[in-house]
């Protein structure tokens, strides 16, 4: 069962109010994963700075995502070889609400992460429609990351390759203009051509942990520093890759082999004759 945040302590922003606050469509990311119990902790600690976002009385939600790659997993190796000019597509869907977006996150100026989204219909979330991949194209092409012929080619061939669910709770850090977020029972599920035949979903979780997500406009805000304070540091983890290496180890995954080697060793799971059962 999900264990939750608890954040009742907490004043309350709403999400119109938490926008014009702290947008953050161009931001500085850490992430950081640690036992719910740190994790609360954190939030205690900031509750004369933080105020959660509430929507309709409730302040954990449920998210969704399915990310989508080519053939090759071109998305997926550059982040695996850390290269500057990698890319990121997804649709995400806010369950509770019943929205979606298809989201195309690139790599901006000293490593600042900038996600550009387009709404979409929640029966959209498994796929890219043709307005879908233009808008792909045209956002990797206007971020440099690759050219305008290329970039129309990738968008052409991104197919979905994993699918994500987790509980969030948001909170804003309103003297830094900062956010936080905490992501609670991750669990990752394998999509493509492994399972075509049958045998079984590949999935994977975080168990108990928690991960928690600095977004910052440009200096560490003071949730960064309370991290470091009770010695927590930012953890090699990233939603999509981090899953696609757990489900499939047979990929290259050196830059996320601390986290992949420690605190997710024992994270993996399987149907039968799946490809994480055969590993």
């Amino acid at each position: 069962m999900t264990q939750h945040l608890r954040t009742s302590h907490l004043a309350a922003i709403t999400l119109d109010e938490l926008n014009a606050a702290a947008g953050l469509l161009t931001r500085i990311d850490r992430k950081y994963l640690l036992p719910l119990a740190a994790a609360q902790d954190v939030v205690n600690s900031l509750s004369g700075q933080a105020r959660v976002l509430r929507i309709d009385g409730l302040r954990n939600f449920a998210y969704a995502s399915t990310y989508f790659d080519t053939p090759e997993l071109d998305s997926y190796l550059l982040a695996a070889r850390k290269r500057r000019r990698r890319f990121k597509v997804r649709t995400r869907s806010y369950l509770d609400s019943g929205l979606c977006f298809l989201e195309v996150k690139t790599r901006g100026p000293r490593g600042a992460t900038v996600k550009k989204r387009m709404p979409c219909d929640l029966d959209d979330a498994d796929r890219i429609t043709a307005d879908g991949r233009r808008f792909v194209a045209e956002c990797l092409s206007l971020a440099g990351t690759c050219s305008p012929t290329r970039a129309a080619a990738v968008a052409e061939d991104l197919v979905p390759v994993l699918r994500t669910s987790y509980e969030r709770s948001t909170l804003n850090l309103p003297a830094a203009g900062a956010r936080l977020t905490v992501d609670t029972g991750l669990l990752w599920t394998a999509v493509g051509p492994q399972d075509s035949d049958g045998l079984g979903e590949a999935t994977a979780s975080v168990g108990d942990l928690a991960i928690v997500e600095t977004k910052n406009p440009a200096t560490p805000s003071p949730a960064d520093r309370l991290l470091w304070a009770q010695g927590h540091r930012p953890a090699q983890i990233s939603k999509y890759a981090t899953g696609m290496a757990l489900l499939h180890p047979q990929l290259p995954s050196n830059k996320w082999h601390r986290v992949l080697g420690r605190e997710l060793a024992d994270q993996r799971h399987a149907g039968p004759g799946s490809l994480a059962s055969a590993a």
